[in-house]
């Protein structure tokens, strides 16, 4: 999948919190840069599946960044 990943880092939440903005709603968080882009990957897969479940289409990856990291 090829889909923009923005990555952010939440003080807040001592966390890093990935969106994918293709992706309406999609979004996961970890302690670390590694875990948030590993739950990021279970969660996308799971919008997917679920729009699949609903009959809703999905939006083509525009693929035009992998991802942001913003301080």
């Amino acid at each position: 999948m090829k889909y923009e990943i923005i990555i952010y880092g939440s003080e807040e939440d001592q966390a890093f919190i990935a969106e994918v903005p293709e992706l309406p709603g999609c979004a996961a968080d970890g302690e670390t840069y590694q875990e948030v882009l590993q739950n990021l990957e279970i969660i996308m897969q799971e919008w997917i599946e679920t729009a699949n479940a609903l009959g809703r289409s999905i939006p083509q990856a525009k693929g035009r960044l992998i991802f942001a990291y913003l301080k």
